[in-house]
């Protein structure tokens, strides 16, 4: 199996960066994905999660289904990216988003399943997060077997056919832009920033 046939697509960020937005453009733009569809779509995310739960087993050593995921995509969040066997090339779409939206989408989710969060506890999350995803990026760019791209998700809702072409690029697979442009929407974006 040569090297390209050995590359895992990987989309990752903090939880509600738009992973899932991006999940479902690769899916429209022709990529297989790897998810067992247990979190199904609910009100939090209305076009599903795209997630694999055995992900959150990387950490315990459980990569043996890795293989099956070569040539396609899997969700892994950032904390669990540091996990991932070496020796798989990755190609990591790493989505960035204003860190009070994050928050707020979070907050919002968490009342829906009657868990209410406090927005006044937004000030330690935003510095527990830059220091977090400034450690993750640190970790990536000394990897040599991955290669990051990262996506605002602010910025592709404004502009998704330049970062459904970016992203091809990236990928570097032929994926049908045209179909990968049409799946961000903005009636998804409902926890924006005020600022």
């Amino acid at each position: 199996m040569s090297n390209i046939d050995r590359t895992v697509y990987v989309v990752s960020g903090l939880p509600r960066s738009g992973t899932s937005m991006m999940m479902q453009m690769l899916v429209a733009g022709g990529l297989q994905v790897i998810t067992d569809n247990i979190r199904s779509a609910d009100d939090d995310n209305l076009q599903g999660y795209f997630e694999f739960e055995r992900i959150k087993q990387l950490k315990e050593g459980d990569s043996a289904w890795m293989e099956q995921a070569c040539g396609k995509v899997i969700k892994v969040i950032s904390a669990l990216l540091e996990h991932l066997p070496d020796q798989y090339h990755y190609k990591i779409i790493f989505m960035e988003r204003d860190l009070l939206e994050v928050l707020a989408s979070q907050r919002k989710m968490l009342e829906r399943r009657g868990k209410p969060a406090n927005a006044d506890d937004d000030a330690m999350f935003v510095n527990l997060y830059t220091k977090h995803l400034i450690k993750v990026k640190s970790w990536l760019s000394e990897k040599r077997n991955i290669d990051v791209v990262y996506v605002s998700y602010n910025d592709l809702l404004g502009n998704p056919k330049r970062y459904a072409e970016d992203i091809a690029r990236f990928i570097d697979v032929p994926l049908n832009t045209q179909e990968m442009a049409k799946v961000p929407e903005e009636k998804f974006y409902r926890q924006r920033s005020v600022s």
